[in-house]
């Protein structure tokens, strides 16, 4: 068998604490960066951007975000399409008043500023936890909606109250409005998931992430230890935050090009990527690709299979998604808490073991 530890020795604590391990773990992570970054952009067609490979980048960024917050920090969240609709009404304020600066600066900015809001947003989360917390920023999610769509300044006093993304290029490239070509837009998210991921993936690694996880095991005993509770649970309001304003800022940007408030970033949003983490699985990277593939992949599937090969109504495989999307999050709550993320080391550890009992 070739998945063994046979041949791996660490020589200090630099490979010690390696993301992966396992010389066959590295080789399949960079074949799968040489794979994403030089093969699919010259394969990938509208219809596999459009309906696959950008919202499932996009959602990756939002999960990973909400991840932080709820999976890693355990502050439980329920406002991420308002923080979202931050990101993309910020993205738009700042094309509209700045055109000659970068999109990426737009994206990044974007991110800041709904940083800032999350933060604020998560200042209860320091005398109130779990079902409380969660009603406060389900009502977070409402207002934000309702401020986008009763104060004209935000969409710049358009007549149907919605926002356009004006064209912008990099490298004279079109990566925003009705030109922008398949490869552009999934290279541009590409770009950002993987940025984002290694950035995710060292903060939760760092004496950061390990006061967060303090903070979500006993936010008591973390602090007699040392830890400060205010400084921990903002912080992660405010990085989480960053990262669904650029899914946000994305989402409108570069993949949709023009939305409503109230029906691209509802509640719907916010529990479609709550949904995404607990599938995926809580307090892990993997578990936020894992979540948003499942949840991309799921209703392409079933219309695939429900409408064009059994000849189902649409709106009885819409119905049937809701069902199967619902079960799964029950029998992950019971039967694994995390996720798809735990039951692929599960299977790693079976297979590094086999054929000898686990």
């Amino acid at each position: 068998m070739i998945y063994r530890e046979a041949g791996d020795f660490k020589t200090g604590y630099v490979a010690d604490n390696q993301t992966f391990p396992l010389r066959l773990d590295r080789g399949m992570y960079y074949l799968t960066l040489v794979l994403a970054f030089l093969v699919v952009p010259f394969v990938i067609n509208d219809y596999w951007a459009n309906a696959i490979l950008v919202p499932f980048l996009i959602y990756a960024i939002a999960a990973m975000g909400l991840n932080i917050l709820t999976g890693y920090c355990g502050q439980v969240s329920l406002g991420t399409g308002g923080f979202m609709a931050v990101g993309a009404y910020a993205c738009y304020k700042l094309m509209t008043a700045f055109p000659d600066v970068s999109i990426i600066i737009h994206v990044i900015l974007s991110g800041f500023i709904t940083a800032a809001v999350g933060a604020a947003f998560g200042l209860p989360s320091l005398r109130i936890k779990g079902f409380y917390l969660a009603v406060a920023t389900l009502a977070a999610q409402f207002f934000l909606v309702w401020m986008f769509n009763k104060v004209g300044w935000f969409y710049n006093y358009s007549a149907s109250g919605q926002i356009n993304a004006p064209e912008r290029t990099v490298f004279d490239i079109a990566v925003t409005g009705p030109a922008t070509a398949a490869w552009a837009k999934y290279m541009i998210c590409l770009v950002f998931v993987v940025v984002l991921a290694l950035i995710a993936r060292n903060l939760t690694r760092g004496a950061l992430g390990r006061k967060w996880m303090a903070i979500r095991d006993m936010d008591i005993a973390a602090e007699i230890i040392g830890v400060n509770p205010m400084m921990a649970k903002l912080s992660a309001f405010a990085i989480s935050s960053f990262y669904i304003g650029i899914a946000g800022a994305l989402f409108f940007a570069v993949y949709l090009g023009a939305v409503e408030v109230g029906e691209a970033f509802g509640i719907q949003k916010s529990f479609l990527v709550l949904f995404m983490i607990i599938i995926g699985g809580l307090g892990s990277i993997f578990g936020a690709f894992a979540g948003a593939a499942f949840l991309v992949l799921l209703p392409v599937a079933l219309k695939l299979i429900g409408v064009d090969l059994l000849g189902w109504p649409t709106d009885i495989v819409a119905h049937m998604q809701l069902v199967i999307v619902g079960a799964l999050i029950i029998l992950f709550l019971i039967a694994e808490p995390h996720g798809l993320a735990q039951l692929w080391r599960l299977a790693k550890e079976k297979l590094r073991l086999w054929p000898f009992p686990y």
